[in-house]
């Protein structure tokens, strides 16, 4: 039995033609009939770093008896010359993180996957702890499982303060080892008593891992690195799947 929490989180690998770029993370999320992809926005595209892919390429499971079957499905980032993924803003710039929609149709019939969707979210309600224990899955450095083509899960713990945002940007931090490939990785905590009748992975949906935080004044041979990361709320999503 395959937890579902594995089969949220895709391995995405970016192209420009045929030219491989990079590799990177991301994970499904439903919204009634809609399908998503998200992801990190520097994914799709960075200036900074001179990025420009032209379509991304993502693996997929075909047969839910044997996960050694898989497939790549290649998805276009731009159409007639516009973008195809959907990006935010707010009053501190822009959110890295980006969602581009899958058509279900378009999927091979078999495909085999789980998807959070709106009631993983965390409700404004609910209090999150300093501390508190969270998983991020994905595919650091592409490293996987490339027999049955699963993520790998790293602990990580919330390290600031839970709801405000942290210097003014719309993430908080995370304490955990993380690597490149990991950016567009879901940032979970386990559901204490999970409601069955939402479905999908007992899991919460807190964030979207984005980068690791360095200090710019570190000295790099007296200093190690903070091991902290910032990852972008996940309430996000409602903003970016809204129809």
């Amino acid at each position: 039995m395959i937890e579902p929490l594995l089969l949220t989180a895709a391995r995405i690998s970016t192209f420009d033609q045929q030219q491989l770029l990079t590799n990177a993370s991301g994970f499904f999320f439903a919204r009634d009939e809609r399908l998503f992809l998200v992801t990190s926005r520097h994914v799709m595209f960075d200036e900074p770093s001179k990025h420009f892919p032209n379509r991304i390429e993502i693996e997929l499971h075909i047969d839910a008896n044997n996960l050694a079957r898989s497939t790549g499905f290649s998805i276009p980032l731009y159409q007639h010359s516009k973008s195809l993924w959907r990006q935010a803003l707010d009053k501190s710039g822009e959110i890295d993180v980006a969602v581009i929609e899958l058509e279900r149709g378009a999927l091979p019939p078999t495909t085999h996957y789980s998807a959070f969707t709106p009631q993983h979210l965390l409700n404004p309600l609910d209090q999150i702890e300093v501390g508190t224990s969270l998983l991020v899955v994905g595919f650091p450095l592409g490293f996987h499982d490339t027999l049955h083509h699963m993520p790998v899960v790293r602990h990580a713990a919330v390290a600031s303060s839970f709801g405000l945002r942290f210097q003014g940007e719309g993430y908080f931090l995370t304490d955990a080892r993380t690597h490149r490939g990991t950016s567009g990785a879901p940032v979970v905590m386990r559901v204490p008593n999970p409601d069955p009748t939402h479905g999908g992975p007992p899991w919460l949906l807190l964030g979207v891992h984005s980068a690791r935080i360095d200090v710019g004044t570190r000295d790099l041979v007296l200093d190690e690195a903070l091991g902290l990361n910032c990852a972008w709320y996940a309430d996000i999503l409602l903003t970016l799947t809204e129809a």
